[in-house]
C-alpha cells in the first residue's frame, strides 16, 4: 500500500507540474498574441471548463496523496523529509497560490461582462488580470516542478536504503 500511495503521489503531482509547465510554454505564450476582448472571453471560458473531474483528481489528488504519503514515509526519516517538504512545497507554493492567487482573479474575471466594457476598460483590466495572473501562474509551476523533484529524489533515496 505504501509503494502504490507513493507511486499515485509521483504520478498526481507530475500530472500537475506537466498541466502548469505545459500551460506557460503554449498558452500564456498564444495568448499575449490575441486582442484585450478575446484574451478576457478565452480566459473566461478556460476558467469553467478547467474545472471539471479529471483536473479536480489531478490538483486534489496531488495535494491529499503527498499528504498521506508523509504519513506513510514517517518512519522512513531520509525520506520522510524530503517527501515531507515536497507535500509543504505543493500546499503552499502550488494549492495556496492557486487558491489564493489564480482563483480570486478568475472570479473577477467571472463576474465581468466584458460586452460592456469600452475598449480602455478592456485593456486596462486585462493589463491588471493578466500581470497578476501570470505571476501567480509562474510561482505555483516552479512549486509544482520542485515538489516533484523532492519527491523524485525521495524516490532514488528509498531504492537505495
Amino acid at each position: 500500500m505504501k509503494t502504490v500511495l507513493f507511486f499515485c503521489s509521483v504520478l498526481l503531482t507530475t500530472l500537475s507540474s506537466g498541466l502548469f509547465f505545459a500551460w506557460s510554454i503554449s498558452v500564456i505564450v498564444g495568448t499575449k498574441k490575441v486582442g484585450d476582448f478575446t484574451y478576457l472571453e478565452t480566459m473566461q471560458t478556460i476558467n469553467r471548463e478547467i474545472l471539471n473531474p479529471v483536473f479536480f483528481v489531478v490538483f486534489f489528488g496531488s495535494l491529499l496523496t503527498l499528504i498521506f504519503n508523509v504519513f506513510a514515509q514517517y518512519t522512513h526519516k531520509p525520506v520522510f523529509g524530503f517527501v515531507l517538504a515536497s507535500a509543504i512545497l505543493y500546499a503552499v507554493g502550488t494549492f495556496g497560490i492557486t487558491a489564493f492567487g489564480n482563483v480570486p482573479l478568475n472570479n473577477e474575471l467571472e463576474v465581468l461582462n466584458i460586452y460592456q466594457l469600452n475598449l480602455q476598460e478592456l485593456k486596462s483590466f486585462r493589463n491588471y488580470y493578466e500581470s497578476n495572473w501570470n505571476w501567480y501562474h509562474s510561482i505555483r509551476t516552479i512549486a509544482s516542478i520542485i515538489s516533484l523533484i523532492l519527491l523524485l529524489i525521495a524516490t532514488f533515496i528509498q531504492k537505495t536504503t
